[in-house]
């Protein structure tokens, strides 16, 4: 059992988390007299899965781009591209697994001084380089809004097109950022005469475009990126907190009726938040901001022990103990709505109404003086804080119905604590983006779910209720064929991924013609593009490198086998069992 003082003793934390403000998250790439690591914000490789560069350099021009990339032509190296914020769990980044020494790294960092606003023909171009925030600010500021951005702030213009980064309507152009992108400019390799690296245009016609504007920087190193906007516009959101019951069949009626609809389901609770959120004329009254309370500053000191507690039940096997910090968790996102601040400091209800451009994405974790030294990014690799896995599918709508079903069927055979895990977190966002032209896009209209879960410290130590997580995706990606997000997700999700895109030949034709020689390629972003399973080895199924197949590949000496699913019988999930176990967890 739980102690009944731990449920206070969460409000008191999340409450002192809420108030302070953040150190700014560390640079991805940290180098000294003998080398570069390059890690994501996560701190998922640095120590963990080391990705070793010989050098980066920083550009600050389109011609700076263009003369790295023609030495690196010129020198026989890999390319790989970073960006300010390295928010990829894929080491999409990284330049070569073997061959850290033949590579030159890229960043963006500094390339981010031009935004280009269009007035009259409702576009804006940047630099790849330029935050999100700082473009939408600056569009904002010329009475124009950006309609489509993710609900994360902390991604450049470049980095979060080429890997598909969204936020959710099935409205207009839809909440897909690259189904906005009306031209950008990539820098490829030339021949010789053409000085090793050259930059090309790319339209809103060029048939080039479907191929660019989703590319996880394999086709070249994007340096301008065109996006359409409209006239600035206000929204008002409401969050609408009521139980489960037939969000199998509600989900596509609140997508279509409200324009930036979402749904967060907390399967533990039987819990359904249906966000209500349309535009309302700009002369609406309201000032209201969008603060999610997960990208809000959170006390060092509470990020430590939200961590330290987690991992104390984990050890425990306590399933209550988690079911109390999501219960608390839940209640508290409920009383500040989500992180809804009416006129920009505090709830005071429903709905919250506010201009595009502080309403759709947020991160204030990111800011603060350099001074606060107290607080950080829940997930700072540094303070030994949140670390989680983050999941990602993308359904075809016609099946996503189904695929809740199943869910539902599982929490029922299994009990529904056994879900608490994830409720911990964000409990399952379920959003919406319409049919792309994009190759490596949806090919029609889609159900994106997102859920985090706890991550271990070492790769070897198995996770409480790992096997319904693993379930869960096999059950997303085999069963119903969801494709996986690009910047996010296990290995194992990735297993034959180019087979779910109709038009993956002809992304790999446009590849084949701007990158002749794979300068862009390297064994990680072949292993994710191609879909590939990595050889199998002890420990494999713990952190989703494979997909289990005996009890070798989970960890038969504290008690975890490779079992079938519980719904999902196809699936092979490394399962606890007390009789197997030799050593204690």
């Amino acid at each position: 059992m739980t102690p009944r003082w731990m449920h206070s003793f969460w409000w008191v934390l999340i409450i002192w988390a809420s108030t302070t403000h953040a150190m700014p998250p560390p640079p991805p790439v940290q180098c000294n007299e003998t080398g570069c690591i390059l890690s994501n914000s996560y701190g998922a490789w640095g120590d963990r899965i080391d990705c070793h560069v010989p050098d980066v350099t920083y550009p600050t021009t389109e011609q700076d781009l263009r003369l790295a990339v023609a030495h690196a032509n010129q020198n026989n190296l890999k390319i790989k591209v970073v960006s300010k914020f390295s928010h990829t769990i894929p080491k999409l980044a990284c330049p070569s697994a073997t061959q850290s020494g033949n590579a030159l790294l890229i960043s963006t960092e500094k390339f981010n001084s031009n935004i280009e606003i269009d007035v009259a023909n409702l576009a804006v171009t940047a630099d790849a380089g330029v935050p999100l925030r700082q473009l939408i600010d600056r569009v904002e500021e010329a009475n124009l809004s950006l309609v489509a951005a993710p609900y994360w702030e902390g991604v450049s213009i470049g980095g979060l097109i080429s890997t598909g980064a969204h936020g959710s309507s099935w409205w207009g152009k839809g909440g897909a950022v690259h189904d906005h992108v009306i031209g950008l400019s990539l820098i490829v390799p030339a021949k010789q005469s053409e000085g090793y690296a050259k930059v090309i245009r790319i339209e809103a016609q060029d048939p080039l475009l479907a191929a660019a504007k989703v590319s996880l920087g394999l086709l070249g190193v994007i340096s301008k990126v065109k996006l359409s906007l409209e006239k600035r516009f206000k929204r008002s959101i409401t969050y609408n907190f009521t139980d489960d019951a037939h969000i199998e069949d509600l989900f596509m009626d609140h997508a279509k009726k409200f324009e930036f609809a979402d749904i967060t389901w907390y399967p533990s609770r039987n819990k359904a938040v249906y966000r209500y959120d349309n535009r309302v004329p700009l002369n609406t009254p309201g000032d209201g901001v969008f603060d999610f309370l997960g990208f809000q500053s959170n006390s060092i000191l509470v990020s430590k022990a939200t961590r330290a507690t987690e991992k104390a039940f984990e050890t425990a096997r306590n399933v209550n103990g988690k079911c109390t910090m999501a219960s608390s968790f839940v209640g508290f996102k409920k009383s500040i709505a989500n992180g809804l601040k009416s006129n920009g400091l505090i709830f005071t209800g429903y709905p919250v109404v506010g201009r595009q451009g502080k309403m759709q994405t947020s991160g204030s974790c990111l800011y603060s003086p350099p001074s606060r030294i107290d607080s950080s990014c829940a997930w700072d690799p540094r303070i030994n804080g949140l670390f989680f896995y983050e999941s990602t599918a993308i359904f075809p709508a016609k099946k996503f119905g189904d695929f809740i079903r199943d869910v539902k069927k599982l929490r029922d055979l299994i009990k529904p604590e056994n879900f608490c895990g994830i409720d911990i977190y964000n409990g399952i966002l379920i959003r919406f983006i319409k049919a792309s032209q994009a190759y490596l896009g949806q090919a029609e209209d889609s159900v994106i779910i997102d859920f985090n879960y706890y991550r271990a410290d070492d790769a070897s130590t198995p996770r409480l209720n790992q096997d319904v997580w693993e379930e869960i995706e096999q059950m997303a990606f085999f069963k119903y064929g969801a494709k996986p997000h690009w910047a996010k997700n296990r290995n194992s999700a990735f297993l034959k991924v180019n087979q779910k895109y109709p038009n993956f030949n002809k992304f790999l034709a446009v590849k084949k013609q701007l990158d002749p020689q794979n300068v862009f390629s390297s064994e990680w972003s072949d292993e994710i593009l191609f879909g590939k399973e990595g050889g199998k080895s002890d420990g494999c199924g713990l952190e989703g490198q494979c997909i289990c197949s005996e009890d070798r590949h989970c960890s038969p000496s504290k008690g975890y086998l490779c079992k079938p699913g519980v719904v999902y019988n196809e699936a092979r999930v490394c399962r606890y069992s007390s009789s197997s176990s030799i050593l204690v967890v």
